[in-house]
């Protein structure tokens, strides 16, 4: 043993284990899709609140799977280790979208392939995948779904009111039924084949309709 082997340093010698063009290549191309991901989460983003650090978050998101995978694929040793370290992670963030799951995984995803060195893959990928979600999430439906809730002060009127929203809406289903002393809450859920909710108005002149509220209803709450 050597006076050179006593202090050779291991972690020195992984310095060169990733060269400097494959690194600079790697995350360039992760920046530029995962802003390109970030572009079409933007684009089909359908919520009540858009959040623009979810939005930098699938950038981010791409650049360290890149990263973490140059690692891992750069050394075995490191692998089993890096397994262990991220077991601990837990991403405990609500996803109130499942559409959000897909763009969280695609990031990751292309992060993961770009590192690999499958470029074409994670470039024509990612372009089929934004066209397919441009195309089916912004498409545009006939029939609107939405709430109505109307507020009653006689039993009576019930059925009247229930005709009266059926032939102005495609479909109507009672979604609940609120009765109290003197009152009487009615939600249905309807669908209507356009944007002229006048008679929402004319509803709410009815004899014994105290009042009737109109929401826009996407399917995901009760």
């Amino acid at each position: 043993m050597t006076f050179s082997d006593i202090f050779k340093s291991s972690f020195l010698e992984n310095v060169t284990s990733v060269s400097i063009l494959d690194m600079v290549i790697a995350l360039a191309l992760a920046f530029g899709i995962g802003v390109f991901i970030f572009f079409i989460y933007k684009k089909t983003f359908q919520g009540v609140m858009y959040s623009p650090s979810f939005g930098v978050t699938l950038i981010a998101l791409t650049m360290i799977s890149t990263l973490v995978i140059l690692a891992v694929t750069s050394n075995v040793v490191l692998s089993l280790g890096m397994v262990g370290a991220l077991s601990i992670v837990r991403f405990r963030t609500a996803i109130k979208d499942p559409l959000d799951i897909a763009f969280l995984f695609w990031s990751i995803a292309v992060g993961i392939v770009l590192a690999a060195g499958m470029i074409p893959l994670a470039v024509f990928g990612s372009l089929i995948i934004g066209l397919i979600l441009v195309l089916f999430v912004n498409r545009k439906t006939y029939v609107k779904p939405y709430i109505i809730v109307v507020t009653l002060d006689d039993a009576i009127a019930e059925k009247n009111v229930m005709e009266y929203i059926k032939s102005n809406a495609d479909k109507l289903i009672l979604k609940g039924k609120t009765a109290r002393k003197g009152n009487i809450e009615l939600t249905y859920e309807v669908r209507l084949n356009s944007e002229d909710t006048a008679f929402v108005t004319a509803l709410s002149d009815k004899p014994h309709v105290e009042s009737a509220v109109l929401v826009s209803y996407n399917g995901e709450y009760q």
